[in-house]
């Protein structure tokens, strides 16, 4: 039986790593980090919870059933499987997540000298998206490749911010805001939605799963083996690098407490700390990290649509996203995330409750039974929340906000749990009364 050695292992977790460090992953740990100020050790707490604990148990879940969404979903039917595959596919790709990638690598390698000037984005992101869509028009395995030589480089740039945050700081840590002192777990588990590395683990953990059996890996529960060894590597590293940033955030007050967002603050550090090289040496390894994320974000949604509407090319739906990309891109990335934040804020606890379901498969006596129910109750309150988010609360019933935890974005918990236990009563009783029949 053929095993991996344990120096595939670990390039395997590193190529984990690599998929998942992107954008988000740079710029919302500081900015959260700032906010929570003396209170950051709840607060990084609920961001590990949803940045780092979900995506691991969506690539387990993933690699459980093959590593596939489709069999992911499969309970729900055909239709609504699409649905939400669609909508994950949209939120990871062109509406929010590639369009980050450029924004962020333009606010801190380029912005910094040349200003925040409208045409400046619009320059870069014309060269970027003409790269992304060159590498993903051609992606080969230069992808792989890319992401081999970028990751022991962006580690070590990792190395030297994190340890340069924790050994020299800019300042003392500074005060909460007044969000993260009355709740600062529940800001920080909020927050870690706005990395979308959830979704992205539900698009990504099939990739995993393809690199393993590349490798001559034919056994189901060896996959699922190094499918989880790969992303409990990948979660360490991404650990290290979050709390690296908020202690970041939390001690920079002094020099940055006019930004906006995560870029800025890092941006401040990095010029106070390093001064115009370590700027330019930053700059290029983000730059090169997001271009990556981006190229590997666009062939995925590619192949994705291309594979759902057989009549469009595959070249076709990689010029169209990433052209719709560079065009989302130029509206900047303070507005891009307010954007993003209703989407997100409906779309996961979807994701969370789909991956839950999952993993607990092996209880329900028909999955259909469990799934449909719960999932549904999910949607509600995931659109409730989206509104809610977006600036529509007028249009929610009130009853909403009479929920527990319904002021913290988290109405949603108590009643899918109320479902998922009479879904449960539901499925042994119908379950045992057709054993009786036959």
């Amino acid at each position: 039986m053929t095993r991996l050695k344990g120096s595939d292992l670990l390039a395997l977790g590193f190529m984990t790593f690599a998929l998942f460090l992107g954008a988000g992953n740079i710029i919302f740990p500081p900015s959260a980090g700032m906010a929570a100020g003396g209170n950051m050790g709840m607060a990084a707490f609920g961001f590990l919870l949803t940045g780092v604990g979900l995506p691991l148990l969506t690539i387990v879940a993933l690699a459980r059933v093959g590593g596939g969404m489709a069999l992911l979903t499969a309970p729900l039917g055909k239709a609504a499987g699409i649905v939400f595959a669609v909508a994950v596919y949209l939120a990871i790709g062109p509406l929010f997540a590639t369009p980050r990638t450029a924004v962020v690598s333009f606010e801190m390698g380029i912005a910094p000298f040349t200003g925040t000037d409208g045409s400046a984005l619009l320059i870069y992101t014309l060269a970027y998206f003409a790269a992304v869509m060159f590498l993903s028009l051609n992606p080969g395995r230069l992808v792989d490749r890319v992401g081999k030589f970028i990751t022991p480089v962006l580690i070590a740039a990792l190395l030297v911010l994190g340890g340069a945050a924790l050994l020299s700081p800019a300042g003392e840590v500074g005060q909460s805001t007044a969000e993260y002192q009355s709740a600062p777990f529940v800001q920080g588990f909020l927050q870690g939605y706005l990395t979308m590395d959830t979704l992205g683990a539900l698009v990504f953990g099939i990739v995993i799963a393809m690199a393993i059996r590349d490798r001559g890996i034919t056994d189901s529960k060896l996959v699922t083996r190094y499918s989880i060894i790969a992303g409990l590597i990948a979660a360490t590293g991404l650990s290290l690098v979050y709390l690296a940033l908020f202690y970041l955030g939390a001690t920079s007050q002094s020099i940055a407490a006019e930004a906006q967002n995560g870029v800025q603050i890092l941006t401040a550090y990095v010029q106070h700390t390093f001064g115009t090289t370590g700027s330019l040496l930053l700059a290029v390894v983000i730059t090169l990290a997001c271009l990556t994320t981006a190229v590997g974000l666009l062939t995925a949604c590619g192949e994705f649509f291309s594979e759902l509407l057989p009549v469009l090319p595959y070249r076709v739906v990689v010029v169209a996203l990433g052209v719709f990309s560079l065009l989302v891109a130029n509206q900047g990335l303070t507005q891009l995330i307010s954007l993003s934040v209703p989407v997100l804020v409906g779309l996961y606890p979807l994701a969370i409750v789909l991956i839950g379901l999952s993993l607990l498969d092996r209880f329900w006596l028909s999955s259909r039974r469990v799934f449909i129910p719960v999932m549904s109750i999910a949607l509600i309150f995931g659109f409730e929340a989206a509104l809610s988010a977006a600036g529509f609360k007028n249009l929610v019933p009130s009853i909403f906000s009479q929920l527990p935890l319904s002021e913290q974005s988290l109405g949603w918990v108590l009643p899918v749990l109320a479902t998922l236990v009479v879904a449960i009563i539901v499925d042994r009783i119908a379950g045992h009364k057709a054993i009786a029949t036959a």
